[in-house]
This record gives structure tokens, C-alpha cells and sequence, in this order.
């Protein structure tokens, strides 16, 4: 059992496996947190003894997540989550009339939605890169990832501006291969944006050669990196820093105040603030931080993947191995994600309540409707056999 559990008291008293939606927050963590509120209405919340404070909580967060995202500083930029992470700079890139945007078929519907307003602004079109489908066959990850790198060469086409894929499917769990992708599309004759929506990646595999190649890397530190609610990033490249216009401006994203009624034509910063707006929580920072650094004492991003993925083959072993328990993927899941159905006459929606009066909990997924469980390094043998048994259980009082 993996000791950071220890430290995880939301862990103590429940069966978890809704890591993709939100992890828990280990109790330094939130001593970080109550520990920066204090410091900043010591040094007085609005004078001139807590800027340097705060410019300095600014500077460690963004230097650790440049190296973790293997990225410069100065393309990093502070959000609220990952919607709008990926919906800031998307809104602003230029684009005209006319032009594709291409989105897969197992994205997330905050991510879909805002594909669909930009594209009603600007009047584009919408192409569908269908890979939910790979889930109906056993293949292997080199097999996979060629079929989705031809699905995507057949999809493309000469107006396609904008690519918006996930690096972890929320639903099927499936790794998409973006530095394959990107390199596909450094050869397309627009060479189009690529957006990334990293919320089930950051924290649970490596992200460093996705999030220096994609245009916008937007994840969030409150789901597999135990951070708090209210906080996340994202990683811009260098043309999204000069060509996309900032969606929502506040003082933030400004060079300098002072001269906001000059006639400045480019009033905005040229890095990552470019796309920060205005006041934010402060020391929210110091705990994402120390969430970091308890993750990396675990072992590297690789090390801990396979810890998790010990886990998740293990469940999904034994959902394959039982009856009336239908996997969504036919080959053991290559992160932490489990998605699966159940031959029930309960709806899934009450199935998860049925597990929820034992302290079990996984979530519903709405489209397509499927069950998921996510494993992390502090699940444990217990707890996917505690899982396994109910589910089994409520299979045999209602079986079709």
C-alpha cells in the first residue's frame, strides 16, 4: 500500500475510484493552503508587503509546472480549470469562415459545447474524428495508434484550422498518440492548431513531449495530481502567443496598466498572462505545489504509471472474468481509467447510488452511458475486490 494514502484522509473511511473527477487533497496540502491565507493577512491582503509574496508564489508554481510539462516559463499560464484553460485562447485564435474544426467522438462536453459556439461565431465546420470504435476490437497500442493516425489522415482536410483531442479519453480511457498527431500535422498545408485537453493526463503519465507539441495543453491540478479545486494551467506555443487574442481581458493579461488609454494597439502581455485575467486565489498555489512534490516522491511519471496500471489491469481482469460485466475496452487499459457496463435492470445512475450506500464510488459517464472507476497509486487490492464483489452481487439480484 502505497504510504501517500496515509496522508489522504478522504481515503480513510471509502472505497475510491473517481480520481478522474477529483482527487482527494492530501493534509499538507491543505496546511500549504491555510498556511499562505494566513501569511498573506499578516503581510495585509492590499499593500506593498505582500506583492512580492505573491509574485513569488506566481514564480514557483509556473517554474515547477514549466518542468513538468517540459516547457519555458514564459508559455505557461495560470487557470482556473481545464474548460477554461482550453476555451481562453481557443475563442481567440484567428480564424475565418469557412475553415474545419476537427473533434474526436469521445470528447468531453465542456470542451464539445465551446467547439460548437466558436464554430456558430466564425461559422465553421465541424469534422468528427471517430475513435470510440477501436474500443469493439483487440488491438495493440503500436496498431491503435496507426489506425488513429489513418482515421485522422482521411478526416483532415485542406480548411482544417483546429484539432481538439483529448490525451486521455475521459470515457474510454484510451492515450492518444498527440506527438504522432502533431507531427502528422506539421506537414499539413495550414498547419492547424492543436488543442489538448489534458484533464485525465496531468498527474497520472508523462506529459512533457504532448505538452511541449501541442498549442494549447490546458489541465487542471484537481484530479490525478491531488490538488485543489480552483486551479489549473495551461501550456500555449509560441504562435498561440502571438496570433490568438485574449477571449476575456483584465488587468492581468496587460503589459502595463498605466497606459491602458494610450493608443497601444497591443496592450496584452506576450506570455502565458496574455491569457490570465484577473484576481485569483492565492494560495491555492501552495497547495498545488506541495501536491506536486508529494506526487514526484512516489516515483517518475513513468513508475507510477505502471503502479497504476498494475491496478487497472487487475480490475479489469476480474470485470472481464465475470458475467453479465462488459469492459468497454478489450485489451487491458493503458492508464487508470476502467469503463465498463453492467447487465442490469438498474439503471446505471442507480447502480452508482447502490454502491454509494456502501462507501463505494464510481461515477456515471453521460455520453455515451457507460460506468467508470479510476485506479491511482493509492488504490488498493481491497478496494477492487470490495468493487468487484458488489458489482457481481448486484448482477446476480438483477440479471436479465
Amino acid at each position: 500500500m502505497s504510504s501517500f494514502r496515509a496522508v489522504l484522509p478522504a481515503l480513510a473511511n471509502k472505497y475510491y475510484f473517481n480520481y478522474g473527477g477529483q482527487g482527494p487533497l492530501p493534509t499538507s496540502s491543505i496546511k500549504a493552503i491555510t498556511d499562505s491565507w494566513y501569511k498573506i493577512q499578516e503581510l495585509g491582503p492590499f499593500t506593498n508587503n505582500v506583492w512580492p509574496y505573491i509574485s513569488n508564489e506566481i514564480k514557483e508554481t509556473k517554474a515547477l509546472l514549466s518542468i513538468i510539462c517540459g516547457v519555458t516559463n514564459n508559455r505557461v499560464a495560470l487557470t482556473e480549470n481545464v474548460t477554461s484553460g482550453c476555451i481562453l485562447p481557443l475563442l481567440g485564435l484567428p480564424l475565418n469562415s469557412g475553415d474545419h474544426l476537427l473533434i474526436s467522438d469521445c470528447e468531453h462536453p465542456g470542451v464539445v459545447s465551446a467547439c460548437k459556439e466558436l464554430a456558430k461565431r466564425h461559422h465553421l465546420i465541424i469534422d468528427i474524428l471517430k475513435v470510440q470504435s477501436l474500443n469493439k476490437s483487440v488491438y495493440t497500442k503500436t496498431q491503435k495508434d496507426n489506425l488513429i493516425i489513418q482515421q485522422l489522415e482521411k478526416t483532415l482536410c485542406q480548411k482544417t484550422k483546429v484539432i481538439v483531442l483529448s490525451h486521455i479519453l475521459w470515457n474510454t480511457g484510451e492515450i492518444m498518440p498527440i506527438e504522432l498527431i502533431s507531427e502528422l500535422i506539421n506537414n499539413h498545408k495550414n498547419k492547424p492548431y492543436l488543442l489538448v485537453d489534458a484533464a485525465q493526463s496531468f498527474g497520472q503519465i508523462s506529459i512533457k513531449d504532448a505538452a511541449s507539441k501541442a498549442d494549447i495543453y490546458a489541465f487542471t491540478g484537481h484530479k490525478w495530481a491531488f490538488g485543489p479545486e480552483g486551479l489549473g494551467g495551461v501550456i500555449l506555443s509560441e504562435r498561440v502567443l502571438s496570433e490568438s487574442n485574449p477571449t476575456l481581458v483584465g488587468w492581468k493579461s496587460l503589459k502595463k496598466e498605466e497606459s491602458i488609454y494610450s493608443n497601444n494597439l497591443n496592450p496584452f502581455h506576450t506570455d502565458g498572462r496574455r491569457f490570465e485575467i484577473a484576481t485569483s486565489c492565492t494560495p491555492l498555489l501552495a497547495g498545488l505545489r506541495n501536491s506536486l512534490n508529494l506526487l514526484q516522491q512516489e516515483g517518475t511519471a513513468s513508475e507510477r504509471l505502471k503502479t497504476i496500471k498494475t491496478f487497472s489491469n487487475r480490475l479489469w481482469s476480474k470485470l472481464m472474468a465475470a458475467k453479465g460485466i462488459n469492459p468497454i475496452l478489450q485489451t487491458s487499459p493503458p492508464a487508470g481509467l476502467v469503463a465498463f457496463n453492467i447487465d442490469s435492470q438498474l439503471s446505471p445512475n442507480q447502480i452508482v447510488k447502490k454502491l454509494g450506500r456502501q462507501s463505494i464510488w464510481i461515477r456515471v459517464l453521460e455520453d455515451p452511458t457507460w460506468l467508470r472507476a479510476c485506479v491511482h497509486i493509492t488504490s488498493t487490492e481491497e478496494e477492487i475486490n470490495k468493487l468487484i464483489y458488489s458489482v457481481i452481487e448486484i448482477t446476480k439480484e438483477t440479471v436479465l
